[in-house]
């Protein structure tokens, strides 16, 4: 079309230009422009021929396109055709299908209708036979119904607190177990962790002398001098053939230790007489109050506790010359106090607060001696009087089992009180004491009937008892084991614990000749 248009354009443009020359160049040019014109339109009549022949092959091709695209889409619409027909006779055929189940279904039901009715008038008759022969049971057993379910379910419900009771039991032993597993652990690790000397008995101190003449001065004129001083401190002097020393004897650690720094400063002195032995005397007493309020500021600071009375700091000092068995009171309060911090820290409890409870727990053995009582009531009391916490109160009195314990840190005393007396060389006992011990457990076994013999191992701290089978049943050694941890607890003194293992066998002996 482009095409055409510009052949026109030209053969418009052609004939304009003619008109132009024609009339510039006049007549002469007349016949040139007749030429050129029919030149032009010879070219515009071919041009056009020419675009009207493009024409037609253009309007050929698309129509032939036109066809072919409607062919497609006609035969794409005869196969949908297709195949909704097809769809269609599958969902009639279907609909045949389902008007036939829905027939036999129906027919089913009514079968099963038919069955339900039998059944019922069967089970009606079933119920009728049951009833007449619960009646016909009610009138031979002489029991009713409800009678019956009662005792049922009182039978039931026996079972069940048996099988409950058995399920408590296992799950408390396991419980046990457990615990005592992971107790063990922490006890171990805070034993591992702390470390400290254990005390040794001390009843006697050594002064030595410059010379054996100091001796008969000790003595002084007809004993006038070791008369007063013994009166005076309250200890024994051994003055024997022991060369350059004097020997110091006392139950009570503090009054020993005024008579060893008094004795020690008349030696250097020289000077021994009663007026001097007694102001000596009266200034090494001195001396030990100030260490006694030392010791227990020093206690203080090692386990880092702040805020306690003054009067809690004097009476926590003597213990420093305080001794259970042989361990050292003041000591032996500074590593429960430790064990308690330690044990502490791993339950995630007050650490702060075990340690005072640790440190203090102890303090009414300094006052036991003025005070009747138990010495962790004496001790609670006296710090309750210093206007202590009450936690601190309640564990300080509940570490022997005299009041129940109110909170874990508090029943925590009597077991780190135990781990510190029950270390090896702890509370070393002398041998008579310790064979003493030993023989009185084994006599207290033997005390028993049906014992056959008794033997104290483990350095006392297990009694094993075998019995005679004849005469001591299976289920009676158990209770034979406890009536004799009882009679032990009862009559005996003993640091720690003590097992007792009771054997029971069958020994079947025969000889080959």
């Amino acid at each position: 079309m482009m095409k055409i248009l510009l052949v026109i354009s030209g053969l418009i443009a052609g004939i304009i230009l003619s008109r132009i020359l024609s009339i510039l160049f006049g007549r002469s040019s007349e016949q040139t422009g007749r030429n050129i014109r029919l030149s032009a339109e010879a070219e515009a009549e071919k041009i056009l021929k020419e675009a009207e022949l493009k024409s037609k092959e253009q309007l050929i091709k698309i129509r032939e396109d036109f066809d072919r695209s409607t062919k497609d889409k006609r035969d794409d619409l005869q196969d949908h055709e297709k195949r909704l027909n097809e769809r269609e006779i599958n969902i009639e055929r279907k609909m045949n299908l389902v008007q036939n189940m829905e027939t036999e279904i129906k027919t089913r039901e009514d079968q099963i209708k038919g069955t339900e009715n039998k059944l019922q008038s069967k089970i009606d008759e079933l119920d009728e036979i049951l009833k007449k022969e619960i009646v016909q049971l009610e009138e031979i057993s002489m029991t009713t119904r409800d009678q019956a379910r009662v005792k049922l379910m009182q039978k039931l419900e026996n079972e069940l607190v048996n099988e409950r009771g058995t399920l408590i039991r296992k799950t408390i032993d396991e419980i046990k177990q457990q615990c005592k597993k992971e107790s063990q652990k922490l006890i171990v690790q805070a034993m591992q962790r702390f470390s400290g000397q254990c005390a040794h008995e001390r009843t006697t101190a050594t002064v030595p002398l410059l010379s054996d003449d100091m001796k008969g001065r000790i003595i002084g004129r007809e004993g006038r001098n070791i008369r007063v001083f013994e009166a005076e401190t309250g200890v024994n002097l051994l003055i024997d053939d022991t060369p350059s020393a004097v020997v110091i004897t006392c139950f009570d650690p503090k009054r020993l230790a005024i008579a060893r720094i008094a004795l020690e400063r008349l030696v250097e002195d020289g000077r021994i007489h009663p007026t001097r032995v007694e102001d000596v005397v009266e200034n090494a007493k001195g001396e030990i109050e100030t260490e006694i309020i030392t010791a227990g500021e020093n206690a203080a600071h090692e386990l880092q506790i702040a805020g306690l009375a003054p009067q809690v700091i004097e009476v926590l000092g003597k213990l420093k010359f305080r001794y259970s068995y042989s361990q050292n009171v003041l000591k032996h309060s500074i590593e429960v106090g430790k064990f308690m911090a330690v044990i502490a820290a791993e339950l995630g409890l007050n650490i702060e607060r075990a340690k005072r409870m640790g440190l203090l727990h102890d303090i009414g053995k300094a006052l036991d001696s003025d005070i009747e009582g138990p010495h962790a009531i004496i001790g609670r009391d006296f710090l309750k009087r210093a206007g202590e916490d009450p936690e601190v109160l309640n564990g300080v009195g509940c570490h022997h089992g005299e009041i129940p314990a109110e909170t874990p840190l508090a029943a925590l005393v009597s077991v780190c009180d135990a781990m510190s007396a029950s270390r090896p060389g702890a509370r070393s006992e002398t041998d008579e004491f310790y064979i003493k011990r030993l023989e009185q457990l084994e006599e207290i076994g033997n005390k028993f009937k049906g014992v056959e013999s008794c033997y104290a191992v483990q350095a006392g701290r297990e009694l094993r008892i075998i019995v005679e089978p004849e005469k001591i049943p299976e289920n009676e050694a158990l209770c034979l084991s406890r009536d004799i941890v009882k009679k032990i607890e009862s009559e005996m003194q003993y640091p720690g614990q003590i097992k007792v293992c009771v054997i029971r066998e069958t020994r079947s002996i025969e000889y080959a000749k």
